[in-house]
């Protein structure tokens, strides 16, 4: 079963391009949020993952309207494999039910791990002690 999600940032802006897309992909359920990205407490997403099963696909009009952060989103996508759930981001370049789309995923990871990392020693370094000598 196709399952679609969409998500507004504010209550000013509206869903139904992203709902029509959704339904024109062929989505039977869609489930919405108005929240802004930075937002842990979408109500619409917590109910897309209960509700979702193994061998369903979930469908996105853009990747931003899913996860928080690229750490987020990846974690998001690894949750949803490990569990044979199917992610497509209709505007980008990313169906994870095919070997491509799952080489583009796991670029995301890499990128996301990477940026992870460069965090981490740039605050290593910024904790120390200035070297004075």
């Amino acid at each position: 079963m196709k399952i679609g999600y969409a998500r507004v940032s504010t209550s000013d802006q509206n869903l139904n391009s992203q709902i029509d897309a959704l339904r024109k992909a062929g989505c039977e359920k869609i489930f919405q949020d108005v929240a802004s990205g930075a937002k842990s407490d979408r109500p619409g997403l917590e109910d897309l993952m209960k509700a979702i099963r193994p061998g369903d696909m979930l469908v996105i009009c853009k990747l931003d309207r899913l996860g928080r952060s690229l750490q987020h989103l990846v974690s998001l996508a690894s949750e949803l494999i490990e569990q044979q759930i199917g992610l497509i981001s209709l505007n980008d370049p990313v169906d994870t039910s095919t070997p491509q789309g799952r080489l583009s995923f796991n670029l995301f990871a890499a990128l996301a791990e990477f940026e992870r990392e460069i965090i981490r020693e740039r605050t290593r370094i910024e904790g120390r002690p200035a070297n004075r000598g």
